[in-house]
């Protein structure tokens, strides 16, 4: 197994993952999807969702950003491998609008979260996102979701 990293296609790599993490706080999701290979997938670990497809993605992306409206990052870490990119981030965000059914707390959030991007090329095939959905819900005031089936 190679696990060396092509230093211009990992650069490379970076400066797409930047632009998808850019256009998803400035909500220009055209641009967002346009970072994939052509097929958005998404995944989100902690709770088992699966967004397949740029329609699945853009429904993802509606939730979240009707939610948390000012949702962005902090302090970002890229960390290249052979066939992937890891970025350690912040994420961060205030509960301003309807999530899950339920009203707006005001309340914010700010959660350590390790996305791994991995690629075909220098396109994204597949996000997969690691954080504690507890911490999250606690912090934005909302511990029933912890034990509510979705």
């Amino acid at each position: 197994m190679d696990l060396s990293v092509d230093a211009d296609l990992a650069a490379r790599r970076i400066a797409v993952i930047r632009e998808h993490m850019d256009t998803e706080v400035t909500q220009e999701f055209d641009l967002t999807l346009a970072t994939f290979d052509g097929h958005p997938l998404y995944e989100i670990v902690p709770t088992g969702q699966r967004f397949d497809g740029a329609e699945q993605v853009m429904a993802y992306y509606t939730l979240t950003r009707t939610a948390f409206p000012d949702q962005r990052h902090d302090n970002v870490r890229f960390h290249a491998a052979a066939d992937s990119v890891i970025v350690e981030f912040d994420l961060l965000g205030t509960n301003l609008g309807e999530f899950y059914g339920l009203p707006p707390t005001g309340k914010a959030f700010r959660v350590p979260v390790i996305a791994v991007f991995f690629f075909t090329g220098d396109r994204i095939t597949l996000e997969r996102v690691y954080f504690d959905t507890a911490s999250l819900l606690l912090q934005i005031g909302r511990p029933e979701l912890l034990t509510t089936p979705r």
